[in-house]
């Protein structure tokens, strides 16, 4: 019996990556159910390639990326279908693989597949892939995505970038995201490449990952979260920041980074400090935080030194500020140098009504038929696309301009706020009043502040991507009570500019035949 047991949990250990082997760019993704003990409590998940996090995808500039998605889900609690987005990638002439579903796609039924086909012409760095389904993901689906550029500006700065190099952080809960409270005040625990511990399994594995003293390793740090953001450091070892959500920056030398759903970050960090074992930190926003007993940690440890817990402190005396972030290159900003100097400004006003949340007075419910559907069978203004009031029909190639007032009346700040489709100008970003329209950072995913600081975070972006884009906070619990819009991009082009595979128009009349027992 004893043997058993010990087989068992060696089962649900091997599902979870301690590091990652990759697959890519041409693949099968088998997205299945399996109990899993990633911080040493088990439940059942919805796993990318059998594991959590899912396996790393790896490609280069310029390749075609063809991954075959077979939905061989069983578990309805936690949904049979599947939508899974590549979070990050532009999907210029490909909007109909971005993955929402009902906005970009109808929901891969179980028992059947669908090939997300789409090319990466002008992209290179760190991204990464979930469902876009409900809270699925919250549930387990989600993983890591590396895009390496062979002319990588940066490349003299480091020596190692690798498989091993790629550092996940994610919020993990103890029941699943339809059996729990509508928004959990935070997960159980924190897992940094698929483990952690929680306060009720103090004794659980947690990730080492390994140096050899005198190297420099480009690591490349992804918030898988659900919710919470992270404050990140690695105890006595200065991050030198050279990427934020796939866009080179400035390097930018840094001892703590807060990242907030959906982020990334590409850092480099020299191996300079003595041979031993160093605190690696995720310090949650919200729920079980602090480091007590391993919380919300893994481990740094140099070749050589004893496979003991470390001793060292955490002395973090310089943060990643964003306004410090400036792209390696030239990336002028849109519109002209002065607030509202673009073709069309919209102000997005928020509001929670203790059930949903409101953007300018509407709250996001999935239509029936995907939006992109809708506008491919001839709807093209505003007033007729469904969800009413959610979407945003904009011009050709304008600028736009998009400001976040953060407010008491929208809880749950900081909101992350992400744009599919595009990086974006943060021109104001969180914690600050001023306006940057010489060189701020670009990016995908930006922190909307909070009322506390006055924040009215504001973004600047080209219309240059026909198609339907969603524009959603990342906590995903959020998405669910409807904290999102659509950005509608040149609706009388998208058909000619996206063409669509048979596929894609198969999966709704498939999703649409399922009784609601097997969605």
């Amino acid at each position: 019996m004893a043997m058993l047991k010990t087989l068992h949990f060696f089962l649900l250990s091997s599902l979870v990556l301690s590091s990652f082997a990759a697959i890519g760019p041409v693949t099968e993704l088998t997205i299945v159910n399996a109990n899993i003990s990633p911080d040493g409590y088990e439940r059942a998940a919805v796993l990318a390639g059998g594991s959590f996090p899912g396996p790393l995808i790896t490609g280069k500039k310029g390749d075609h990326f063809q991954i075959n998605v077979i939905d061989q889900l069983t578990n309805h609690t936690m949904l049979k279908s599947t939508s899974i987005h590549w979070h990050g990638f532009f999907q210029k002439g490909t909007n109909w693989a971005d993955g929402p579903a009902f906005v970009n796609q109808c929901p891969i039924a179980s028992g059947n597949s669908f090939l997300y086909d789409f090319s990466v012409p002008d992209q290179a760095g760190t991204f990464w892939y979930h469902s876009h389904l409900s809270t699925q993901y919250c549930d387990g689906l989600r993983g890591p995505i590396v895009v390496y550029d062979p002319n990588d500006p940066h490349a003299s700065r480091y020596d190692v970038d690798n498989d091993d190099t790629v550092i996940t952080l994610a919020d993990w809960y103890h029941v699943a995201a339809k059996l729990g409270p509508a928004v959990p005040f935070g997960g159980d625990s924190t897992l940094i490449n698929g483990k952690g511990r929680s306060p009720q399994t103090p004794t659980a594995d947690l990730s080492v990952i390994t140096v050899t003293p005198g190297k420099r390793y480009r690591f490349r740090l992804i918030s898988l979260s659900c919710d919470p953001n992270y404050v990140f450091s690695i105890d006595r070892h200065a991050l030198t920041i050279i990427e934020a959500d796939s866009v080179n920056t400035q390097p930018l030398v840094v001892d703590s980074v807060q990242v907030f759903a959906g982020q990334r970050y590409s850092f480099v960090l020299e191996a300079n400090q003595s041979v031993g074992n160093y605190w690696i930190r995720a310090n949650p926003n919200l729920g079980n935080t602090g480091f007590a007993g391993g919380l919300n940690s893994a481990i740094l440890r140099y070749d050589g030194a004893p496979e003991t817990e470390p001793t060292s402190l955490s002395i973090t005396t310089k943060p990643l500020k964003e306004t410090d972030l400036h792209p390696l290159t030239p990336m002028p900003v849109p519109g002209s140098p002065e607030s509202g100097g673009v073709d069309k400004a919209i102000n997005f006003v928020f509001s929670f009504n203790g059930t949903n949340f409101f953007t300018n007075g509407a709250t996001f419910s999935p239509p029936s038929l995907p939006v992109l559907l809708q506008i491919m069978s001839g709807a093209q203004a505003a007033s007729d696309l469904l969800p009413s009031g959610d979407i945003y029909v904009l011009p050709s190639n304008a600028t736009i301009e998009l400001s976040f007032p953060a407010t008491v009346n929208a809880p749950g700040s900081p909101h992350p706020f992400h744009l599919h489709g595009h990086t974006f100008a943060v021109v104001r970003s969180a914690g600050s009043s001023k306006y940057n329209y010489e060189n701020p950072i670009w990016r995908d995913v930006v922190s909307t502040g909070t009322p506390a600081a006055a924040d009215n975070v504001t973004i600047r972006f080209r219309t240059d991507n026909p198609g339907p884009w969603f524009l959603h906070c990342h906590i995903d619990f959020h998405l669910e009570a409807g904290f999102a819009v659509v950005m509608a991009e040149d609706t009388p082009g998208t058909k000619d500019a996206n063409p669509v595979p048979q596929a894609w128009s198969d999966l709704c009349p498939i999703y649409q035949a399922l009784p609601e027992s097997d969605q």
